[in-house]
């Protein structure tokens, strides 16, 4: 019975609404930040973004307040859970069950650095469904959040209320 409980909620309120020049900054952030990585996909012969920097973009931009959204967090959020299918996807195998470990053991390396990202979780799927190389690692990964990171740097701070980030390491 307890269980059901827990399942039917425990009726909190809803975050309260943004107003609309939150909205707009936000848009403009995440605007800005994938423009940046999307033209130098384009304009250069090296891959810079993924889609799980999207979902980056929602939080650098959105909750910039978050831990989540901290440049520690995205970086080596992305760089970690990148690796960890890029380990098991060339020494494992291509097989389902490879891929659930280096998602779980993504998460688990995340929790225990303190580097927990969740767009990043996406990030061993990507691996597998792509059939990436090792390059992946570097481009997008790290040099794409590495320039998110820095739009995200330079923006946020135009905002009077905002200073971010709330700390680096």
């Amino acid at each position: 019975m307890n269980y059901i409980k827990k399942i039917k909620g425990n009726n909190a309120k809803l975050p309260p609404k943004a107003n609309a020049i939150e909205v707009a900054f936000a848009f403009i952030g995440a605007f800005i930040a994938i423009s940046v990585v999307a033209y130098l996909t384009n304009s250069y012969e090296n891959i810079f973004i993924m889609g799980s920097f999207g979902a980056t973009c929602v939080l650098l931009f959105g909750f910039s307040d978050s831990p989540f959204s901290q440049p520690r967090n995205i970086f080596f959020g992305h760089v970690i859970s990148t690796f960890m299918g890029l380990f098991f996807f060339h020494f494992v195998g291509d097989y389902w069950w490879s891929l659930a470990l280096a998602l779980a053991l993504a998460i688990a390396v995340m929790l225990l650095t303190r580097t927990v990202h969740p767009p990043a979780g996406s990030n061993p799927v990507i691996v597998f469904i792509m059939g990436s190389s090792w390059n992946f690692l570097f481009f997008p990964t790290a040099l794409g959040a590495a320039i998110i990171i820095l739009v995200g740097v330079f923006y946020n701070n135009l905002h009077k209320k905002r200073v971010y980030p709330n700390y680096w390491i």
